[in-house]
């Protein structure tokens, strides 16, 4: 790697850490330099703009959360156990992350930037899209093997489990509930009931 790459990857580090505490709004050229101690001017040409720096951010940090979530799940065995090694994952992410103090960057900036158009939303947009179309795609291989009922609306499963770790988050990082966790573990158990396949005794008592 060059010394150039690994100056811009220093300064995408710290400002990961710097968003995740002070949001993507609150990310500035001037103050991150003066942390690492580098000029401003300097640290602008690895950039150009504070857009640019806000994007690499988004890029680095879903890249650490396909690595710490995504890779690991995708090895589990496709279906129920895979959704479920995911849903732990996630969570694991939610809880504690030494390169992201604040908490998920993503999911904070989802309302940070949800009001403000631009090309940082709707990068931020395409990537949630992606996401809540794999979390449908892994609903519909759970139908496919048998793990979830035929008439399951998987786009509604991506719903409702995206739904839980965002309330997750607001719990965790904003009320500070203690059952936070708890109470995420029992919904995401509850939507997997109701995507179960009717036990086969229903079926016999409903011919």
């Amino acid at each position: 790697m060059s010394k150039g790459a690994r100056t811009k990857e220093t300064i995408v580090a710290a400002a990961m850490k710097a968003a995740s505490v002070e949001g993507f709004n609150g990310l500035s050229i001037g103050n991150l330099a003066t942390r690492l101690g580098m000029s401003k001017s300097g640290l602008f040409a690895h950039f150009g703009s504070k857009e640019e720096l806000q994007k690499a951010v988004m890029d680095a940090s879903s890249q650490l959360f396909l690595e710490a979530v995504w890779k690991p799940a995708r090895a589990t065995p496709r279906g129920l156990p895979r959704l479920r090694k995911l849903f732990d994952l996630w969570l694991a992410w939610m809880d504690s992350n030494p390169d992201l103090p604040g908490g998920c960057i993503l999911t904070a900036a989802a309302t940070e930037m949800d009001d403000k158009p631009g090309p940082v939303r709707d990068k931020l947009v395409a990537m949630q899209n992606e996401w809540m179309a794999t979390l449908a795609r892994g609903a519909e291989l759970a139908v496919n093997e048998g793990h979830f009922r035929a008439d399951l609306d998987c786009q509604q499963f991506a719903f409702e489990l995206s739904g839980i770790v965002f309330s997750l988050s607001f719990y965790t990082r904003l009320l500070r509930d203690p059952q936070a966790r708890f109470r995420a573990e029992a919904a995401f158990d509850d939507l997997i009931r109701r995507a179960a396949p009717a036990p086969a005794i229903q079926l016999a008592n409903d011919l």
